[in-house]
Order: structure tokens, then C-alpha cells, then sequence
């Protein structure tokens, strides 16, 4: 018998790190997501294998039904988390792999990993739905983060995302600008390790009361809004905010201060992607400027 299961990636359009204080935020799921596959045999071993994009193996590992290795894994890194990961689905699960006498699984993304569209979130989804536990139960037994990641595996479509008294509140939005023809989103590659800079963010953060209220003011005016003029100020804003709370210049500042139209950053400050607005010009300005990866809106969003 095989089992397949499907995650969206995901993007924070709104909300970095004040997500994890309850601010209100926007966060979209992607065209681009990651796929698993679960064959059962009876071998006695599970044996996972990982590929990229371009269908290559970036990962294997063979365990027993114990999640004992068995040889040396590819990334021992990789090979950790993915035991943590698992030892927790069964801490929440009894009956997961209880009495299955061996498989095979085989994970398959669509996009390059160093996107950071979610390829630890995507994973985290599909093994909790492999496990029938809850995904977000799933992702805080592993490791921390505001859950939003998670909301976009298994939603089709925008939507707002707030922690309200450390429970997840989702609801689909209507975000479908009349100028998203003119934004697009520019790949960095320089990317940052979420759980550090969420770490420096708490260590920086006073007053999360009054950053809250304000970037949850923006969110709702970002996903209202019909205008471009105003939908770049709301992006200045929301990098002002973020600035003046992290102690770090907005990414227009430092990298692409003679760009025309405006940028923001994206989850980790510096990190992926980050959202700009433009023209028909706008890939050829980035290109000359060493970041290749430009993709229209149109074409990341689900």
C-alpha cells in the first residue's frame, strides 16, 4: 500500500516576528510545496529518502522501526531532526508505526531548498497527517515558531493568521490586489536561521503591546487594500516598525536604495525572499544586481 501527502510552502507577507506576540498577520500559501510518499514493506527498516527539485537525492537514511540508525546517514543534522521529529509524532500518536513491519519514504520537493518556502513546515504537515496528529501539536513538540507555516500547508488560499492566547486563529482572506501584477518577489539567498533571529527578536522586543496593535493595523489595511500608492506605504511602514524594533536597517536601505519602487522583507530580516513592487523592469534591476530570482506574484501564489 502507498500513501501520498501534499503541503503548500508558505510566505509572510505580514507580521514577522511580531506573529509570536499575537500580532495580526497576512501570510500566503505557495504554487510551490513539497509531496511524500509512504510504501509499507517487511523489511523491518524504514528507509527515508529525500529529493530536491531537480529529482535528486539530497538525503537518506535507514533506521529500524525503532528510529535506531542503521549506517551512517547522508547529513546527520538532517538525520536528527527528522528523529526528533518522528519520536514526537509517536509521543502523540501510540499506534503510529505500532504495527507496520517496514517502509520506504520518499519526500519530493518542488521548489530549491534554500527558498525557504517551508521545507521543514511542509515536512512537519505531511508526517503529522502520515501519523493522524495534530500539525501544529506536532511542529511545537519539535521546535518553536508562531505555527503560521503550518496554517499555509493545509490552506488554498491567503489567509490571516493570529495567536490568541497561544491557539492559532485562521481565516481565509479575499487578497487578490488589482495591482499584483506589480509586485514580485526577489530571492536574497542569504539565508538566516529562524529560530536564532526570533531568538535576538525576544531579547530586543519592549513594548509588544504597542508593536502588536500597530502591525496588526497594517495587516488589515494590507489585505483591503485596492491601491498601490497606498500598499507601498503600508510596505514602509511595516519595515520602519520592524526596524526600530530589531535595531537593523530595512533591507531598501542597505541593499537596493536606488531601486524606484519599494521592498520588504520577508520572514527573518535578511533572510528569503523579500516582496517588492514595480514594472516590467523589475526583473532586469535585480538580475544586474546579482539576485537572478524573480518571481511575479502571480506566479507564487496559490
Amino acid at each position: 500500500m502507498t500513501q501520498e501527502f501534499y503541503s503548500n510552502g508558505k510566505l509572510l507577507i505580514s507580521g514577522e516576528y511580531a506573529i509570536l506576540d499575537g500580532a495580526l498577520s497576512l501570510a500566503i500559501p505557495t504554487k510551490y510545496g513539497q509531496t511524500m510518499q509512504v510504501m509499507n514493506t517487511s523489511s523491518g527498516q524504514l528507509v527515508w529518502k529525500s529529493l530536491d527539485e531537480k529529482n535528486q537525492l539530497w538525503f537518506e537514511a535507514r533506521y529500524d522501526m525503532k528510529f535506531n540508525s542503521l549506517g551512517e546517514p547522508s547529513n546527520q543534522d538532517t538525520a536528527n531532526t527528522l528523529v526528533k521529529i518522528l519520536k514526537a509524532a509517536q509521543n502523540l500518536n501510540v499506534d503510529f508505526l505500532k504495527d507496520v513491519k517496514g517502509c520506504v519514504i520518499e519526500t519530493s520537493l518542488d521548489f530549491p531548498r534554500d527558498w525557504g518556502l517551508g521545507s521543514s513546515s511542509t515536512l512537519i504537515n505531511n508526517i503529522a497527517h502520515w501519523a493522524k496528529v495534530d500539525a501544529f501539536q506536532l511542529l511545537w513538540n519539535s521546535f518553536q515558531g508562531s505555527g503560521y507555516d503550518i496554517a499555509c500547508a493545509q490552506n488554498n488560499h491567503p489567509i490571516s493568521y493570529q495567536l490568541i492566547k497561544g491557539l492559532p486563529k485562521i481565516e481565509e482572506v479575499d487578497f487578490n490586489p488589482p495591482f499584483k501584477e506589480q509586485l514580485f518577489f526577489v530571492h536574497l539567498n542569504l539565508k538566516k536561521n529562524s529560530r536564532e533571529a526570533i531568538e535576538v527578536y525576544k531579547k530586543r522586543q519592549t513594548n509588544t503591546d504597542e508593536l502588536t496593535e500597530v502591525i496588526s493595523q497594517i495587516t488589515q489595511k494590507l489585505i483591503h487594500c485596492n491601491d498601490l500608492d497606498e500598499f507601498e506605504q503600508l510596505m514602509t511602514q511595516h519595515e520602519f516598525e520592524m526596524s526600530s524594533v530589531l535595531g537593523m536597517k530595512p533591507v531598501q536601505e542597505r541593499l537596493f536604495s536606488d531601486y524606484f519602487g519599494k521592498v520588504k522583507s520577508l520572514g527573518a530580516w535578511g533572510g528569503d525572499f523579500i516582496l517588492v513592487s514595480g514594472n516590467s523592469t523589475t526583473p532586469s534591476y535585480f538580475k544586474a544586481k546579482g539576485f537572478p530570482t524573480v518571481i511575479p506574484f502571480t506566479e507564487m501564489v496559490l
